[in-house]
């Protein structure tokens, strides 16, 4: 008995992460199951078969909507992180000037406001500049202007933490040694925030993909995102070409995340090759030759 509790208190911590796993991905391991089911039924496997990766293939909206959310989010993850980068580095570099409670609140305001007020403004703000200027119509640049919205204060976030634990002596020795400010920010600083950047665009790209709710307000007539034609395809009953779609999106992300991961551990090694081989190489210095 105590054996048993002993064994349970070392592996308690393994055994609620294991729950919480199991949780998290099964639900995705019998979606990829039933992608290849033959048969339209639900949570009956009733053989394997590759007809609703044919009618992904044949079905006309699904895969525009594929690439019309792939643009968006390509696009909507680009802006959002130029942007955020602008306002991450006023925020952490400019501690002082004036207005700056209101432009951090406002930059941070769209994380906590709900989707669906933030879409009632922006689809209210469309309409007003649509009828005083004759644009835009809702449509591509409206989903793409609402998401860049949302995106920027995500990727604010993301940089603002890595630029305020960035060192701030690597950009002063670079101007001591006659880099100019424009100079600094693309050789020093950029290489720093790097990954920061990596991974809001990733954040960023994902969100805008993925959202629904803003899309709905601001998309129009003949434009309509991935998610969005899923949910009108579900309203009706689930579709099993559906199930084929999601299994495709799980691959390509799991790829991604693999690929990524796979390289930044070899660049980790490489620096860390290049730091070994750079402290053996260094040469001694002749206080401490003659001291020897």
């Amino acid at each position: 008995m105590k054996s048993l509790l002993r064994f349970a208190e070392r592996n308690v911590g393994r055994l609620w992460l294991g729950l919480v796993y199991l949780f998290l991905y099964i639900p995705l391991f019998f979606l990829i199951v039933f992608s290849f089911n033959s048969s339209r039924q639900d949570g009956v496997f009733t053989g394997f078969s590759l007809r609703w990766y044919q009618a992904l293939l044949e079905d006309s909206r699904l895969v525009e909507g594929f690439f019309l959310s792939l643009r968006v989010a390509l696009i909507t993850g680009t802006l959002s992180v130029v942007l955020g980068c602008f306002a991450a580095f006023v925020l952490v570099r400019y501690r002082r000037f004036s207005g700056r409670t209101l432009f951090y609140g406002l930059v941070n305001a769209p994380l906590v406001m709900p989707e669906v007020i933030i879409g009632l403004s922006l689809l209210l703000l469309t309409v007003a500049v649509q009828r005083a200027l004759g644009w835009p119509e809702r449509g591509f640049i409206t989903i793409v202007m609402g998401h860049t919205l949302l995106g920027m204060a995500y990727a604010t976030v993301v940089i603002q933490s890595r630029l305020s634990e960035m060192d701030r002596a690597l950009e002063e020795a670079a101007m001591d040694l006659g880099c100019r400010p424009l100079q600094v920010f693309f050789l020093v600083t950029l290489p720093n925030i790097a990954p920061a950047l990596v991974s809001s665009w990733l954040l960023t790209f994902t969100l805008s993909f993925d959202d629904v709710v803003i899309s709905e307000f601001l998309s129009g007539p003949g434009v309509t995102t991935l998610p969005q034609v899923i949910f009108s395809y579900a309203r009706r009953g689930v579709n099993p070409s559906i199930y084929a779609a999601a299994t495709i999106l799980i691959a390509v992300v799991s790829l991604g995340i693999i690929g990524y991961s796979l390289y930044m551990l070899r660049r980790q090694k490489r620096l860390e090759r290049e730091i070994s081989a750079a402290t053996q190489a260094e040469p001694t210095l002749p206080g401490r030759a003659g001291a020897r």
